[in-house]
């Protein structure tokens, strides 16, 4: 029997009804879970125990009453330490804004609470989301939660960790390259990354605004479906929310279906073997329920990665230019003026941040722009055009999510470009703004392997539908 920290959302919010559990004993699982392993495994910045506590108990006086709030109501949830709560410190990861205490709610965070939501804490980041490893964080690295020694992934890291270690029972997360999808992938939960437009990032800190989305982890796609369908939607406060239909959880076979694989995936080099066979037998049950499986070419998957490493920097370099050390989070005072900007960035920044603001300001500055910002957007349409036609001839493409299960601690953190190869898979879709989800393959007890389904735009009921499928 499970425990309750073990439940999916699906199986807590049935029980939850019945009457058989409260949210209260609900949470005190989760929080009991919290203090037995994190200690190990560094998943939360911040726990918010009695808030969350607090949040159950209305929760169950809800329910007694009849007045439950929907699906999420009493269910314990973790967010990324990127998205604000209002009277929350909220630092992502960063030394620069250690101190710093939100003073609005993100919109996504928002809709959780009014859903009914208990959130238990916020969970451990890279450092303004820049990196795949969660070892770029100010407050220390996360660990994997199968082998303390290997990294979870990153950038949200702790989030993926916090549902893989059944410290609650779904969380946010933020993905601009794969920071959502590669965790997940590597930690052996669901993963999902929303069309460009379907979540607002009101309330969100921003690293490159045209690439960021918001987005479930969880441990079932059905989880995963019930919190997009809580935090979807448009947003007067993010003028690149879209007016798109609604989501809602659809498909129920996936005869007919033709899911296609990119040669420039499946054939690509430097995918670990493990990762090969755990992938192709997942594929193997798409085809026996069904779907037809066509490979297919889509043209600047290899252009990808180098169009996203121009294109983040940049609206990097612009997006954290406001972290100045005047307005607030850590401030160095120095003389003249310049030096108080300087100071406060050099100590308040890490390597990688950094590392990212530099490659942006040097793309975008004189003699330079056209050469990669302006010659990598014009790519950037092409590979937009690449999924257009591509998805005229599929439903679904299905890659790898990552090249490599989880490495050891360290192994890459001196090696950048061997850190940035682990976004290889999944860096396109965000160009793209596609919908993507990782899905865990068949577990036997090695380290998790995750295959990624990429959707139309808008198109995420057929996406979860084929993962639910692929679950069962």
């Amino acid at each position: 029997m499970k425990l309750l920290n073990e439940l999916t959302i699906k199986e807590a919010r049935e029980l939850l009804d019945k009457g058989e559990i409260t949210s209260r004993k609900l949470t005190e699982a989760c929080l009991d879970q919290i203090k037995s392993l994190d200690g190990a495994l560094h998943a939360f910045i911040e726990v918010f125990e009695n808030d969350a506590l607090e949040a159950a108990d209305k929760s169950d006086i809800r329910r007694a009453e009849g007045n439950t709030l929907g699906k999420l109501d009493g269910i314990p949830l973790a967010i990324k330490d990127n998205m604000l709560l209002q009277g929350k410190p909220c630092s992502a990861g960063s030394k620069i804004l250690r101190g710093y205490v939100a003073a609005y709610d993100s919109t996504a965070v928002r809709k959780l609470i009014e859903a009914g939501a208990v959130i238990l804490g916020r969970t451990n980041m890279d450092e303004f989301a820049m990196g795949s490893s969660t070892e770029h964080s100010a407050y220390g690295p996360t660990k994997h939660p199968r082998d303390i020694e290997r990294v979870p992934g990153g950038s949200s890291g702790g989030s993926a960790v916090a549902v893989a270690a059944n410290m609650c029972l779904g969380a946010l997360g933020s993905d601009t390259g794969g920071s959502i999808r590669q965790p997940a992938s590597l930690c052996g939960v669901v993963g999902l990354k929303p069309t460009y437009g379907r979540v607002s990032r009101y309330g969100l800190m921003a690293m490159a605004s045209s690439l960021d989305q918001i987005g479930p982890f969880a441990k079932s796609s059905e989880d995963a479906a019930m919190i997009l369908e809580t935090i979807q939607g448009q947003d007067p406060s993010d003028q690149t929310t879209s007016d798109a239909e609604a989501f809602k959880p659809a498909w129920d076979s996936l005869k007919g279906k033709k899911i296609g694989l990119p040669k420039q995936a499946w054939k690509a080099g430097g995918i670990e073997e493990r990762v090969s066979e755990k992938t192709e037998e997942a594929l193997a049950k798409l085809k026996a329920a069904g779907a037809e499986l066509v490979e297919i070419d889509l043209p600047y998957a290899d252009e990808a990665l180098a169009v996203y490493y121009i294109l983040m920097p940049c609206e990097v370099s612009a997006n954290l230019s406001r972290f100045d050390g005047m307005r607030y989070g850590l401030r160095k005072i120095g003389l003249p003026l310049f030096d108080t900007y300087a100071q406060s960035r050099a100590e308040g920044f890490g390597d990688e941040v950094m590392r990212r603001i530099l490659l942006g300001t040097f793309a975008l500055s004189s003699g330079y722009i056209d050469a990669y910002y302006v010659r990598a957007k014009k790519v950037q349409t092409l590979i937009r055009q690449a999924y257009e036609k591509a998805f005229k001839e599929v439903d679904l493409i299905a890659t790898p999510t990552t090249p490599t299960t989880a490495f050891k601690l360290g192994e890459k953190l001196n090696d950048p470009v061997a850190m940035y190869l682990e976004d290889v898979f999944t860096v396109s879709i965000n160009v793209a703004g596609v919908p993507a989800v990782s899905m865990p393959c068949e577990d036997d007890g090695g380290m998790p392997v995750g295959l990624q389904l990429i959707g139309q735009w808008f198109k995420e009921d057929e996406l979860l539908g084929a993962a639910k499928l692929l679950e069962s």
